[in-house]
């Protein structure tokens, strides 16, 4: 950000910005993006493929001429999609002209750039998240341009809808998910506050699910949508899932849905509209 103010004789101060670069002050800024997944390993920095924030850190930092870190608001795994993403970065009080245009160029097509957001220095991308919301993606009936954005459910007119739709709202019910969180996971705890969790019919074909929690565990939402069908299919009961989440305990022969369908796909926070 610049202060500017005029002279007498109409010339342009930007003292506020030479005060910011003597005292080598930063700005943080909140970045909004959405990503296709598939070409990553994640959206975290791994030593074993392309990650998504590795991917933005080597751009900034190219634009910026200065070595960029980034902190994103969560961590998908491989695969995973995001129709909205944010992170945080600190960069210089002047940003380059046109800077969303240049760095949406030189990111590829797999990666989209939306808006900047100056923040409050202390302004925590993760850490300020009031909600976070995840789409997941199944459809019926085979189609060859929907396999990436969505899982193809074979035996979807076998689904009982009805059973599925009761099986995710008793989740409403419970602050504690331990049943659908991975074993490996480093959670310090496994409460979520989960405002909505439901299925919705587009169409015979097309079902979307719909979950929105403060936070949520390794490998949540796609334990959900795993249980969720087996219900459908009449491989476990609505006792069994009550079950689990009364005793705090894993699933027997959990499934965990397939990453393509599964999208983030909102995230609030009380100074972004």
């Amino acid at each position: 950000m610049i202060l500017v103010q005029k002279t007498r004789k109409g010339r342009r101060k930007v003292a506020f910005f030479y005060f910011c670069q003597q005292m080598n002050l930063k700005q943080r800024y909140f970045l909004e993006l959405a990503y296709f997944g598939k070409p990553y390993v994640g959206w975290q920095s791994q030593p074993n493929g392309l990650s998504v924030q590795a991917t933005i850190e080597n751009t900034l930092s190219t634009i910026l001429q200065e070595d960029i870190k980034v902190m994103g608001c969560g961590r998908t795994d491989a695969g995973v999609h995001a129709s909205q993403f944010y992170l945080h970065f600190d960069g210089s009080t002047s940003l380059p002209e046109h800077f969303l245009d240049r760095i949406n160029k030189m990111i590829g097509l797999s990666i989209a750039f939306r808006k900047i957001h100056p923040v409050a220095s202390d302004a925590h991308v993760r850490f300020d998240a009031t909600s976070r919301s995840y789409t997941y993606y199944i459809n019926g009936k085979k189609n060859p341009f929907a396999n990436e954005v969505s899982t193809f459910f074979s035996q979807m007119n076998q689904l009982d809808f009805d059973r599925m739709q009761k099986a995710v709202q008793i989740l409403l019910n419970y602050d504690e998910f331990l049943p659908f969180c991975k074993t490996n996971s480093d959670a310090q705890t496994m409460r979520c506050n989960l405002t909505e969790s439901k299925w919705i019919k587009q169409s015979d074909c097309d079902w979307e699910f719909h979950i929105t929690s403060n936070r949520f565990l390794r490998g949540m939402v796609r334990l959900i949508v795993g249980m969720s069908l087996r219900v459908g299919q009449g491989k476990m009961s609505l006792d069994e899932v009550k079950y689990a989440m009364d005793k705090q305990k894993m699933i027997e022969k959990s499934f965990s849905a397939p990453a393509e369908g599964l999208f983030l796909s909102a995230v609030k926070y009380p100074y972004i509209s």
